[in-house]
């Protein structure tokens, strides 16, 4: 007798969406803090900018270790193990005075934010194949919105408890979250079952064996290593002449990203229609064109507005259309196909804090710009340049 998968409820995916914005918001909750934090720990710029690295660091580590165990163990508890895991290392953040344990603990807040990485292809397994795109651009809104709404929450609560009460609010918020969740996720039809050691190489087996997903990794660690550029520098900058912003008020820079919400459901329509190549070209041209408008409006609020607005939507498009092709690849492993694009793409993340910390250190914002610059050509040139695939061509990658 066959087991039918449980109906994907859209009360459901709302819940599942909260949650991965919940999850990876503790990726982006220090970037407007940063200034406050290098205050409190009297370390140096370059030292504190490290710690955006650190984190993604930890995140990839996590996304290629933990990760594939979503095809290996039920994901319902896995899920709910990591949220605690991820609230205890929040609360130990929020306590700590060394700066060196501090660091340390910011990797493992990296680490344990895969939770949202588990729930995305959870999600994708769950929803009918037609609606595959339009559900993950749904569940893609929720991290977009744990993305944006982080740097705003964090920045508004630490002019109100410090960035350390920042850090305490999210301990409880995961304890919360993770309950609910272990409550309301529905049980699993049976699965393939793979060894834990071939799951850690699958991936890179499947990297080797599909020019797609070496296609797809490449768009995303370039797209997100440009949008670290940014993120990772913007704290400083805003924070200096001649803006002298408050961490409330550079926390609020958040929420011009949105745009980024809108590109993700649009992306998601397009890559059903089959158009996934076209909104990945349109989307590599907006970030170029969002760092163009950062370099020349430097001294400008309003520039730097449109340039955050620009660049995010560009940045989220891509993704987006990048995981509606990937889950086509290997329907049976998807939380594996999903750990090794979001290993290329945290890697291209943590590469480009650490060039924007050292460009921005050395020749200020010019040097931030630079660097993203590099890397909106580094997306921008292969998107319109290699040659595209097709998404049935997608479906029928020789992985194994």
């Amino acid at each position: 007798m066959t087991t039918e998968p449980p109906r994907l409820q859209p009360a459901l995916v709302v819940v599942m969406a909260m949650s991965i914005g919940i999850i990876v918001a503790n990726l982006y909750y220090l970037q407007p803090l940063l200034h406050d934090v290098r205050g409190d720990f009297r370390v140096s710029t370059a030292s504190t900018s490290l710690l955006i690295t650190l984190i993604q660091v930890g995140y990839v580590v996590g996304l290629f270790f933990i990760l594939p165990l979503g095809d290996l163990f039920v994901r319902r508890t896995l899920i709910a193990v990591v949220f605690f895991v991820a609230a205890l290392a929040m609360a130990g953040a929020s306590f700590v005075h060394s700066f060196a344990v501090f660091a340390v603990l910011t990797v493992l807040i990296g680490l344990t934010s895969v939770a949202g990485q588990i729930i995305i292809p959870f999600g994708a397994d769950l929803a009918p194949d037609a609606q595959r795109g339009r559900v993950v651009g749904q569940l893609m809104t929720g991290l977009l919105g744990g993305v944006l709404l982080s740097r705003t929450l964090s920045g508004a609560l630490s002019e109100a408890i410090g960035w350390r009460g920042v850090y305490l609010s999210s301990a409880g918020l995961l304890v919360v979250t993770g309950v609910v969740l272990f409550v309301v996720l529905p049980r699993e039809r049976p699965r393939d079952r793979f060894e834990y050691r071939h799951l850690a190489t699958d991936g890179l087996r499947m990297l080797r064996g599909s020019r797609e997903l070496r296609r797809r990794g490449w768009f995303g660690a370039t797209a997100f290593g440009a949008f670290s550029v940014l993120w990772s520098t913007l704290a400083f900058h805003l924070s200096s002449a001649p803006f002298h912003y408050s961490s409330g008020l550079i926390g609020l820079f958040g929420l011009f990203g949105m745009a980024g919400i809108v590109a993700a459901n649009v992306t998601g329509r397009l890559a059903d229609r089959g158009r996934a190549d076209l909104a990945t070209r349109s989307a590599a041209l907006l970030i170029g064109v969002g760092f163009v408008v950062l370099y020349f409006g430097r001294t400008s609020v309003w520039c730097i507005v449109v340039g955050v607005i620009v660049l995010d939507a560009g940045a989220q498009g891509i993704h987006v259309s990048n995981q509606s092709i990937i889950y086509a690849l290997a329907p049976s492993q998807r939380s594996t196909i999903n750990s090794i694009y979001m290993v290329c793409f945290f890697t291209g993340a943590s590469v480009g804090s650490l060039l924007a910390g050292y460009g921005y250190a050395h020749f200020g914002w010019n040097g931030t710009c630079a660097v993203g610059a590099l890397f909106a050509l580094a997306t921008t040139v292969p998107a319109w340049a290699w040659r595209a695939t097709g998404t049935d061509a997608v479906r029928r990658a020789p992985i194994h």
